[in-house]
């Protein structure tokens, strides 16, 4: 009680801190945590459905994408708090209409659907712009400064880890538990599987649109192959799996230092850093399957449990 507690107060001052960060950094610091937040959300997110589940989605980028173009499409026609309302329900419709249909899938299928999925999306929008609008892109027109953007995200990244915490220690969570061990067992044991799942893809969906919905105004102008560039889902999946995906600081944790790797091999090998990413995605699955928090627990359990063993004498034939 009293350590988690202790973790608690530590969250509690390191968000008030950063709740000060704006007005002590300048315009480039700044850019730079809100990038990283929405990582953070964005990797806490989908711990919060793939690491619970053993569901690896690649769909992020797709309601990533849907909450910025329902930003682009509406700032212009709805005050700001109702355009960010309608794009969270628009995340909220497709992932139902998704979930309904794909979560029965499992393993690799799963993987491969929700890969398609953002690509489908992409090319839907792209179809659309050309064909109906007649232009490629959208213009942004929001007086919203970067500092507000940044306090919504650091809200939301707060809420998410609030969320996840709650139902990690709820019936849910043993429920979700269960389903990751053995989706058999979970239903004998009177698990409703298909509502658990959706339910939960659902949230983590509409957070994820949230995200791209609140960052959209930082790019003025919008169009598919920014919103939708597959390197923001596999990006999203590399920094939970590096921290742990099943964990609630894990995604959080593994955000940081990957965010900030990834900024510098984009400045620095701007035409060789997705290859850069690539080899350390492999790296990480091979090193630290589980996360960074499994592996110091893993090696914490195995230099406490040590114990001197005394070899035993065979004993002799009479």
């Amino acid at each position: 009680m009293m350590k988690g507690a202790f973790v608690w107060a530590i969250f509690a001052l390191t968000l008030a801190v950063l709740a000060a960060a704006p007005f002590f950094l300048e315009a480039y610091g700044l850019g730079l945590l809100i990038g990283l937040l929405g990582y953070v959300t964005l990797a806490s997110a989908w711990g919060l459905f793939s690491g619970r589940t053993g569901y690896v989605s690649l769909a992020t980028v797709a309601f990533f994408g849907v909450g910025a173009y329902a930003v682009a499409a509406l700032n212009e026609v709805l005050p700001y708090p109702l355009v960010l309302l309608v794009a969270a329900l628009a995340g909220l419709g497709l992932a139902l209409a998704v979930g309904l249909s794909t979560l029965r899938l499992a393993g690799v299928y799963f993987v491969i659907f929700t890969f398609g999925l953002a690509e489908l999306v992409r090319q839907l929008v792209t179809w659309y712009e050309i064909n109906v609008t007649g232009t490629l892109g959208r213009y942004i027109f929001m007086d919203l400064g970067p500092e507000h953007i940044y306090w919504q995200l650091l809200a939301l990244a707060a809420a998410t880890l609030f969320i996840t915490w709650r139902i990690d220690r709820s019936r849910l969570g043993l429920a979700l538990r269960v389903i990751a061990d053995d989706e058999v067992v979970a239903a004998h044991l009177g698990i409703d599987l298909a509502r658990t799942k959706l339910a939960l893809f659902a949230l983590s969906s509409v957070i994820v649109t949230l995200v791209g919905a609140i960052q959209a105004p930082r790019w003025t102008y919008i169009e598919p192959a920014i919103v939708f560039n597959p390197t923001v889902s596999f990006l999203t999946l590399v920094m939970a799996l590096l921290g742990g995906a099943s964990r609630l600081w894990g995604p959080a944790l593994g955000a940081v230092p990957l965010f900030l790797l990834f900024e510098w091999l984009s400045a620095n090998f701007p035409n060789h850093y997705s290859i850069l990413l690539g080899l350390l995605f492999i790296a990480i699955v091979f090193a630290l399957p589980k996360g960074v928090f499994a592996f110091a627990e893993m090696h914490l359990k195995t230099r406490g449990g040590e114990k001197r063993i005394v070899p035993v004498e065979a004993e002799s034939k009479p």
